[in-house]
Parts: C-alpha cells; sequence; structure tokens
C-alpha cells in the first residue's frame, strides 16, 4: 500500500504540473499544486457544501482581486475609511475629497469601499483613474458609487474577511475618516496588524474636521483605559497620528516613504530598504538610540541578500540589518522615522 500510495501521489503531481504548464506556466509552480493538493483533499475530508461554498467564493474573489491590482502594483496606494453616510456638503466629506486629491499629488492612488459617503469623496478627490473601489455586497447602504461604478477598478466581495484582506494588503497607507461599527472595525484591524507586525510598517493618519474632536476624544479612550492600565503598550501610540490639518495628514504618509522603501525577513533577520544609506556616524547613532530594539548584535548596513534576488527590481537600493525582537513594533516605527530624516 505505501508503494502504491507514492505512485499514485507522483502521478497526481505530475499531471497536476502538466496541466500547469499547459496553462502557460508559472514561476510558482509549486505554490499553484499545493493549492490543488488542498482542494483536492476536501474530497477526503467530506467537507459539507456550505463549508465548500465559503471556500470556493473566497478564492475566486482573492484571485479576481488580485488579477485587478496586479497592473497598478508599482503604484503606492492609501486605504481610505470612514463612513457611508455622511453626504456632500459635510465638512468632513470635503476633507476626504481634498485629502485624496492631495495624496494623489503625491503619486498615491486611492482605495475606498466604493460606497457612498467617505468612500465617494475618496474618488471624487483623486479621480476615476487613481481609485480603486472594494465593495461590499449588502442588503441596504452598499451600491458602488457612480464614480467607480462601472471602472475595471472595481472589485464587488461576498465576505468582509476577503475584502479586508485586499484593503491592507493592497495598501501602503491607511486615512480613516469619522464613521460608525465598520470603520472602528477596519481601523482597528489595522492597528492590531501593526502591533503585532502582521502587516508591514506603514503610516495610518486618524483625520478629524478642525475644531472636532471624533478621533481626538477615541485617542483619549486609548490613552485612558488601554495604555494607562497595561492593556497596550505607550509605544503603540506610535503606530497613529491624529490630526485635523489635511496638510498633516499628507505629510504623515508622503513623509514615511521619503527614504524607507520596504522590509521583509530572510532567515530571521529584518532586512530593511531605504532609498538612502545612513553614513557612518549616522549609523553609530542608529545603533545607540535603538538597542533596545534587538536581540543580538547591531544594525548592519548591508547589500541585497541571496533570498531577495527573487526581487531585481529593487536590487540596487541600499539595506540595514538587524536581528529585531519582533515585538516592540511601535519603536520600529520610531526607527523609520529617524530613517527618514537622512
Amino acid at each position: 500500500m505505501p508503494l502504491e500510495f507514492s505512485s499514485q501521489q507522483e502521478a497526481l503531481d505530475d499531471a497536476i504540473m502538466h496541466l500547469i504548464d499547459r496553462l502557460g506556466g508559472s514561476p510558482n509552480s509549486d505554490l499553484i499544486k499545493e493549492m490543488i493538493i488542498t482542494a483536492l483533499r476536501f474530497a477526503q475530508d467530506k467537507a459539507t457544501r456550505g463549508d465548500l461554498k465559503i471556500v470556493n467564493s473566497a478564492l475566486r474573489e482573492l484571485r479576481y482581486a488580485f488579477k485587478t491590482f496586479q497592473p497598478f502594483r508599482h503604484y503606492r496606494k492609501v486605504s481610505i475609511f470612514g463612513s457611508a453616510r455622511i453626504h456632500e456638503g459635510d465638512p468632513a466629506f470635503e476633507m476626504a475629497q481634498e485629502f485624496a486629491r492631495q495624496i494623489r499629488e503625491k503619486g498615491f492612488m486611492v482605495i475606498t469601499g466604493a460606497g457612498e459617503g467617505i468612500m465617494k469623496a475618496g474618488h471624487l478627490g483623486a479621480g476615476p483613474e487613481y481609485s480603486f473601489g472594494v465593495n461590499i455586497r449588502l442588503p441596504f447602504e452598499q451600491a458602488a458609487n457612480e464614480i467607480i461604478q462601472r471602472d475595471p477598478k472595481l472589485v464587488t466581495f461576498k465576505y468582509f474577511f476577503t475584502r479586508k484582506l485586499v484593503f491592507v494588503k493592497e495598501a501602503d497607507a491607511f486615512a480613516m475618516f469619522p464613521g460608525g461599527f465598520g470603520t472602528h472595525d477596519e481601523g482597528y484591524e489595522v492597528l492590531t496588524l501593526l502591533q503585532t507586525g502582521k502587516s508591514d510598517p506603514m503610516p495610518i493618519v486618524f483625520i478629524d474636521v478642525p475644531g472636532a474632536d471624533y478621533w481626538k476624544r477615541w485617542r483619549d479612550f486609548v490613552e485612558e483605559w488601554l495604555v494607562r492600565r497595561g492593556l497596550i503598550s505607550a509605544q503603540d501610540m506610535h503606530l497613529f497620528r491624529v490630526t485635523d490639518r489635511i496638510e498633516e495628514a499628507v505629510e504623515e504618509i508622503s513623509s514615511f516613504y521619503r527614504n524607507y522603501h520596504s522590509s521583509r525577513y530572510v532567515d530571521g533577520v529584518l532586512v530593511i530598504r531605504l532609498q538612502r544609506p545612513p553614513s557612518l556616524e549616522g549609523l553609530r547613532k542608529l545603533n545607540l538610540e535603538f538597542q533596545d530594539l534587538l536581540t543580538q548584535g547591531e544594525i548592519l548596513a548591508s547589500d541585497p541578500l541571496p533570498a531577495e534576488a527573487n526581487e531585481p527590481e529593487i536590487a540596487q537600493l541600499p539595506r540595514l540589518l538587524l536581528h529585531f525582537n519582533r515585538q516592540d513594533f511601535g519603536r520600529l516605527r520610531q526607527l523609520i522615522d529617524a530613517l527618514n530624516k537622512f
């Protein structure tokens, strides 16, 4: 039986790889093969039709979303969140529209939930050419607005969890305007992902109308009930900024990528890619100021590592290497802010 099973497995692997080749091949055929085998195992597991419908819908939605975003991966993008119930003429609507216009001028595209209110304001400000819509099918309130409704960059989801995955995966920054349960859900999810390192470092800004205190009161709540009671670290407050000035919100996002480019882990070491390397004296100061982030050694300058060979488009960028403790992500944000001053 073991030999027979092994032979069957090899035949299945060969058949799958042959099919992938017939469809044009892929440098990631090993992962595609694993996905197909996982799908086949649902039959072995006697999965219910309900479970299979969830998996099928999620996979189809994600595949279409990734295909839609693929041609625009070279653009940085800002996900804009806020209430669908804020109408044109409201100061928050006007601020969201102006913010989207200014962030587009900095070279960013925008992603919104594609509905009315703040979402429509984001599309009006950025214009349809620079807008993505990530819509959700609801029995009320969430038809796509007329700016994005017939645009090929509109993706409609059945499930919130696949939609939120795309909101985060495709974004390089987040802008939060006043909103209800959905806005807070999205905001807390983003903060949780940043706090735990489950998403790449990126800026998140909470934007109030001048003279209003929607997000200021929220920040007061976070300080009073979360930080002071030890439920989160004081360093976590560096993960976001609250402002009532559009220019400050735009600067918070655009300055994050002034020198910092991206990061990834290679064999447990955090590799930070930069536009410009720090001087020897600058590197010395970084090691003095941010020694608490390291589990061992020091922050080192580096060329690209062999494991980064699959990213030739950024091979020319200088690197910093550090044994980051993977815990103090608020402090990591402070390190990135320091690097952006070089």
